[in-house]
C-alpha cells in the first residue's frame, strides 16, 4: 500500500489546514487575552480541533503564544495601508494610532503570556515589534510628504514618545484616556508642520 505524500516543509498549507490554523490562533488570542496560563487543550476543543492538528500546527506553548503575538502585530501593522488607501494621510495616521492602543488596551493578558515564555531560562527571545515598526514610519512618510506632520520624525520618535499608552490601566475606563492621549501626540506631530 502506498504511503500518502507528506508535505515539504515551504509547502503553503492546504486550505483545510491554514483554516485550522486561522481559528486556532483567533481562539488562542482570545484565551491568551484572557488568561495567560490558559491551557492548550481548552483553547484546541474551542478552536474544534483534535491535539493531533494543535501540536502539529504548535508543538508547545511557546510556538502557540509568539506566533499569537506575531499575528496580532500583523494584524495592526496591515492597518497602516489599508487606512492609507481610504482617508487622508492625518486621519489614516490618527485611527491607526487608535488601532494601536485598542491593541494594546485589549491584549494585556497577552503580553503576560508573552512575558511568560520568554522569561523561562532557555526560552525563546521576545519578537522584535518590526512590522509595526515598518508601518508607522510609512504612516509618518506619508504625513511628512503631506506636510501634515513636522519633518523629520522617524518611528522610534513616535514609539518613544507614544510609550504611554503603556502605563495605562487596561483595567480601567481607559479609552477616554488614551484617546485624550493620542490628541495630545498629534499635536505634538503637527507643530512645526510646514502645512500648517
Amino acid at each position: 500500500m502506498p504511503q500518502p505524500k507528506r508535505d515539504k516543509p515551504d509547502t503553503p498549507l492546504r486550505s483545510d489546514a491554514q483554516r485550522n490554523r486561522e481559528r486556532i490562533l483567533k481562539v488562542a488570542t482570545e484565551e491568551l487575552t484572557r488568561c495567560a496560563d490558559a491551557p492548550l487543550s481548552g483553547i484546541a476543543k474551542k478552536a474544534g480541533v483534535g491535539q493531533g492538528t494543535f501540536y502539529r500546527n504548535f508543538p508547545h506553548r511557546e510556538a502557540l503564544v509568539l506566533e499569537v503575538y506575531r499575528y496580532e502585530m500583523q494584524q495592526v501593522a496591515d492597518a497602516a495601508p489599508e487606512l492609507l488607501a481610504t482617508r487622508e494621510p492625518e486621519r489614516a495616521l490618527r485611527e491607526w494610532m487608535d488601532r494601536l492602543a485598542r491593541f494594546a488596551m485589549t491584549k494585556a493578558g497577552l503580553a503576560d503570556a508573552i512575558r511568560l515564555v520568554t522569561s523561562a531560562p532557555g526560552g525563546p527571545e521576545k519578537p522584535r515589534p518590526t512590522p509595526v515598526m515598518d508601518a508607522a514610519q510609512l504612516l509618518l512618510r506619508v504625513n511628512e510628504e503631506a506636510g501634515t506632520i513636522r519633518p523629520g520624525v522617524s518611528a522610534d520618535d513616535f514609539f518613544l514618545v507614544i510609550g504611554g499608552l503603556w502605563l495605562i490601566d487596561p483595567g480601567e475606563d481607559w479609552q477616554p484616556r488614551a484617546t485624550r492621549f493620542l490628541d495630545f501626540v498629534m499635536d505634538a506631530l503637527r507643530a512645526g508642520a510646514p502645512g500648517r
